[in-house]
């Protein structure tokens, strides 16, 4: 009995719905400052759906995700001021100062790698925000990182979207098993240690 198949099949028909852009927008601003999921669940098939707007979501997804980083960054920023007084009294000051130090000397180059990373985006965005971090730095990089890593996709998507759909549809049943048998393989080692 298919399973994959059909959900792969309505996943295709969502990202084509009229909303789809607003939905994918919402979902790259939220995984820059709280949301785990990210916003490659929803762009990779609605650029699947409709190669010919691939270029036009990955600038939607970008500008989405840097503009929730901006966010992200003003709640690590505000949220650490009202902590500072007590870390300057313990013993993590001095670490937190090596942080710092590091984020004014490489946290372009941080952020612009985080931007392509599988960790959720928002750790390094609150991250930013809580070290003070130079804005334009941090916006310089998050562009580049969060652009580079979205356009990307819209072009390899576009380069083989026909039969990168076709062989997709054909393979997801075993894809969609194997990602269960994986999951369930590293669950249950997880609960055996």
């Amino acid at each position: 009995m298919p399973i994959f198949g059909p959900l792969y099949d309505r996943a295709l028909r969502w990202a084509t719905h009229r909303h789809a852009p607003a939905y994918l927008a919402s979902l790259s601003f939220a995984e820059s400052t709280v949301f785990p999921v990210p916003p490659d669940v929803m762009l990779v098939p609605m650029i699947l759906a409709r190669p010919e707007r691939g270029w036009r979501l990955a600038a939607l997804t970008t500008a989405a995700s840097v503009l929730g980083g901006l966010v992200g960054y003003l709640i690590g920023y505000f949220a650490f001021e009202s902590i500072e007084p007590w870390l300057a009294t313990t013993s993590y000051w001095e670490p937190f100062q090596a942080a710092q130090a590091s984020f004014d000397r490489w946290g372009f180059w941080f952020i612009l790698v985080a931007g392509f990373s599988p960790i959720p985006f928002k750790v390094f965005t609150i991250a930013s925000g809580v070290v003070g971090m130079p804005l334009v730095p941090f916006l310089a990089g998050s562009l580049a990182g969060r652009g580079g890593r979205f356009f990307l996709e819209a072009w390899l998507i576009k380069a083989g979207a026909v039969t990168m759909a076709d062989q997709i549809r054909r393979h997801i049943e075993w894809l969609g098993w194997g990602v269960v048998i994986i999951v369930s393989v590293v669950l249950i080692y997880l609960g055996l240690r």
